[in-house]
C-alpha cells in the first residue's frame, strides 16, 4: 500500500506516489447549506483531547468484528486526514483508537484507510454505477401479474452491471477517477487516529456505515507505507436516532433510495462496539453542525484479515 501523501515527525505532508497512480483534485470541508458548519468541524479537530492509555491489569478489548471489504475498496487514496474535498453534508470527527487486544497497548504508526458512501449514497471510483451500485430508490411495490406459460430455451446472454444491493459481489473496478471521502493516516504514539469527513448517507440494502482497513508490521517510506499485514478489514455503524436526524438535513433530505436500518443489516453483528458501532455526540436539536464519533478498534497484529472471505 502506498500514497500521494505522507505525514513527517511534525505533522507535515509529503507529496507520495500509491500502487495506482490516480490524479485526485484538492478539496475543503464541505459547508453547502450548512452555514458554519466547517468551522465546527475545524475547531472540533483541532480541540480533539487525548485520552489516558489503559492501567495496568485492566481488561482488554475484545478483537472487532471483521467484516468483507465490500466492491469499493480502491487502493489508491490520498494520506490525509481530511478526505472531505468539496462533498457537501454534515462534517463527521471520526476518531479511531487502534490497540493491540492481548495487551490493551496502543498500535502506533499503523496505516489506516477508511471510505464511505457520500450523503446520496454514491462512492467515489463508482458514480458510473450509481446510488450503491444497487440502482438506488424504493424496491417496487407492485406485484408482477399473469403466470409464465413458456419455458426457458437457451443460455441466458445479459451479465449484470454492477454489484447485488447489498454490497457483495466481490471487487468492482473503479469507473472514474474521484476519489472525495477516500483517504489513509497513520496512528500516533497513542493508536490514534482522526479523519474529517462528512456523515454518510445511504442506499438500497444497507445501513449507513464507513468502511476501515488497518495495516500494520509494514514502514513508512519515500513512496507510502510498504510491506507488512491488513489486521484489520471491517466496517463502522451508526444508531437509527442520529440516521434519523440526518433525513431532516439537505442533501440527505434528497436521497430517495429504501433506507435499511441498523436491525435490518446484513454485515453489522448485533455486538454493539465490537462489531463497529459507534459512540457519537452531537447536539440533538442541530445535527446540522456537526457530530464526532469514536470507537477503539482491537486487532491482532499478526493475523491477516483482507476482507476477502
Amino acid at each position: 500500500m502506498t500514497g500521494s501523501q505522507e505525514p513527517d515527525n511534525k505533522g507535515q505532508l509529503t507529496q507520495l506516489t500509491r500502487r495506482k497512480a490516480v490524479a485526485v483534485s484538492a478539496g475543503a470541508v464541505a459547508a453547502v447549506g450548512l452555514g458554519g458548519t466547517a468551522a465546527y468541524a475545524s475547531n472540533a479537530f483541532d480541540r480533539e483531547p487525548r485520552r489516558p492509555e489503559p492501567a495496568a491489569g485492566e481488561d482488554c478489548y475484545v478483537l472487532t468484528s471483521e467484516t468483507t471489504e465490500g466492491p469499493y475498496y480502491i487502493d489508491a487514496d490520498k494520506i490525509r486526514r481530511d478526505v472531505t474535498e468539496d462533498k457537501p453534508g454534515i462534517p463527521f470527527l471520526l476518531r479511531i483508537k487502534v490497540i493491540d487486544n492481548e495487551t490493551c497497548r496502543p498500535v502506533r504508526n499503523a496505516a489506516v484507510d477508511i471510505w464511505h458512501c457520500d450523503a446520496v449514497g454514491v462512492y467515489s471510483g463508482y458514480e458510473g454505477m450509481g446510488n450503491g451500485g444497487g440502482g438506488g430508490g424504493p424496491a417496487p411495490t407492485d406485484a408482477p401479474t399473469g403466470t409464465p406459460t413458456g419455458t426457458p430455451t437457451g443460455t441466458p446472454t445479459d451479465t449484470p452491471t454492477g454489484p447485488p444491493p447489498g454490497g457483495g459481489g466481490g471487487h468492482q473496478e473503479p469507473t472514474d477517477d474521484t476519489r472525495y471521502l477516500r483517504g489513509t493516516w497513520r496512528t500516533d504514539r497513542h493508536g490514534v487516529v482522526s479523519f474529517k469527513t462528512v456523515f454518510p448517507g445511504w442506499y438500497r440494502g444497507r445501513t449507513v456505515h464507513i468502511h476501515v482497513k488497518v495495516h500494520v508490521n509494514g514502514e513508512w517510506t519515500d513512496a507510502g507505507y510498504e510491506g507488512g499485514n491488513t489486521c484489520h478489514t471491517g466496517q463502522f455503524f451508526f444508531d437509527e436516532e442520529s440516521v434519523l436526524l440526518t433525513t431532516t438535513v439537505e442533501p440527505y433530505a434528497s436521497n430517495a433510495a429504501e433506507r435499511t436500518t441498523l436491525d435490518e443489516d446484513t454485515i453489522y453483528d448485533g455486538s454493539g462496539t465490537a462489531g463497529g458501532l459507534l459512540k457519537l455526540k452531537y447536539r440533538k436539536d442541530d445535527i446540522a453542525r456537526g457530530v464526532r464519533g469514536a470507537i477503539t478498534v482491537g486487532v491482532d497484529p499478526e493475523a491477516t484479515h483482507d476482507g476477502q472471505d
